[in-house]
């Protein structure tokens, strides 16, 4: 197979594509073509339900395709300086959107996460997530250059300004994963094991707080815990349905479009759609799926083990973090290992704020990992 651009190509487009890293590309590739089955797969009983056309999840996902791959090329094509710049705006406009959310976003069970405009929802805190990330980084890079630079101080004020937030939505599942990779970001920039257990106290005394002053946090425990199927919109009737069709599937699966329990569960072209692939596609698909999703870690965690570039590696193991504990918390939900947390499972899921937010996670993993040439890296 001939490589699509010459190794002397000095366009864009060719010395993106000879230092990109190819297997991270492919693997999201593989994540991305699964999704889109899976979503006509599961979308159309959903569909149906909502009186909409058969296709009109399938649709809007295959619309989002384009923007995605095409944020995945225009992020991964940016220097160091560039990802911290677009970070900093990223983060920015989402602050400012999240304060806008809580006045006029929309209440979905209890909770304001969204902003409709035209027609299109938008999830503001999808893409604080990645940029969060970047910005800890490079404030605790910059303490490393400089040790009179008050870098912690200034990553944690970024953290608590976008948790405070997210508390008034309120969006625990958004906070759980955001405090757990801070938390790792200060463990590898040197946080003092003293510091990492008092993080950890807190975090447990901040879930059990969460419990008694949220209502709707309260009640997804106590379902958990009760084990009581409750009516069909309800979490304990989606997991019991979810785990049914993880019975029903067994090895090879129902088959393409035979499966019943995605008829039953109104999230599963979205929080549930592991389940749905386990049902019609089997143990097979879903061993595959975890596979691209280790491998994904793993491939990104062997390109930084030669860097030493202090912000590079604290920010591509923040951004891979944050997104290999998506997907672990989306399938331990699905599984009932843990309450469910209406997270997205990343790339696989239908669900527009997600994807484009995951494409720029995705793209600041590629440009931060990609093989720089002499000049560029000078530049940077």
């Amino acid at each position: 197979m001939t490589a699509p651009f010459a190794r002397t190509d000095n366009s864009l487009l060719g010395r993106w594509w000879w230092t990109v890293d190819h297997w991270l590309l492919a693997t999201v590739s593989f994540l991305l073509g699964i999704g889109f089955l899976l979503t006509m797969a599961a979308s159309p009983a959903v569909a149906e339900r909502l009186h909409l056309d058969s296709f009109y999840f399938v649709k809007r996902h295959a619309f989002y395709l384009l923007p995605v791959l095409l944020i995945i090329f225009f992020v991964s094509t940016m220097n160091i300086q560039k990802i911290r710049r677009f970070s900093f705006i990223i983060y920015s406009i989402g602050i400012l959107l999240l304060i806008v959310t809580f006045f006029f976003g929309v209440e979905i069970k209890g909770a304001r996460r969204w902003l409709n405009f035209g027609g299109f929802s938008i999830q503001p805190s999808e893409f604080i997530k990645p940029a969060l990330v970047v910005l800890s980084a490079w404030m605790l890079a910059e303490r490393e250059i400089n040790s009179q630079f008050p870098g912690n101080i200034l990553a944690l004020g970024f953290y608590g300004f976008a948790i405070a937030l997210l508390l008034l939505q309120p969006d625990m599942g958004m906070v759980v994963l955001m405090t757990i990779t801070m938390f790792g970001q200060f463990f590898l920039a040197g946080l003092p094991i003293l510091w990492v257990l008092l993080a950890a106290a807190l975090s447990i005394g901040g879930l059990c707080s969460a419990y008694f002053l949220f209502p709707h946090v309260t009640q997804r425990i106590d379902r958990f815990l009760a084990r009581d199927a409750g009516d069909k919109y309800s979490d304990r009737y989606q997991i019991t349905q979810s785990l049914e069709a993880f019975m029903n599937g067994g090895f090879l699966g129902q088959g393409p479009g035979e499966g019943i329990i995605k008829k039953h569960l109104p999230d599963a072209h979205a929080d549930f759609i592991y389940a749905v692939a386990a049902e019609e596609f089997g143990f097979v698909l879903c061993i595959i799926i975890l596979g691209l999703f280790a491998f994904l870690v793993l491939r990104t965690i062997s390109r930084m083990l030669n860097e030493n570039n202090f912000f590079i590696v604290l920010a591509v193991s923040g951004l891979i973090m944050q997104l290999g504990l998506q997907a672990m918390i989306n399938i331990a939900s699905t599984l009932s290992l843990i309450p469910t947390k209406g997270m997205t499972l990343p790339f696989i899921s239908y669900g527009g704020s997600s994807m484009l937010a995951l494409a720029m996670s995705f793209g600041m993993i590629l440009g931060l990992t990609r093989r720089r040439l002499q000049g560029e890296a000078n530049h940077e």
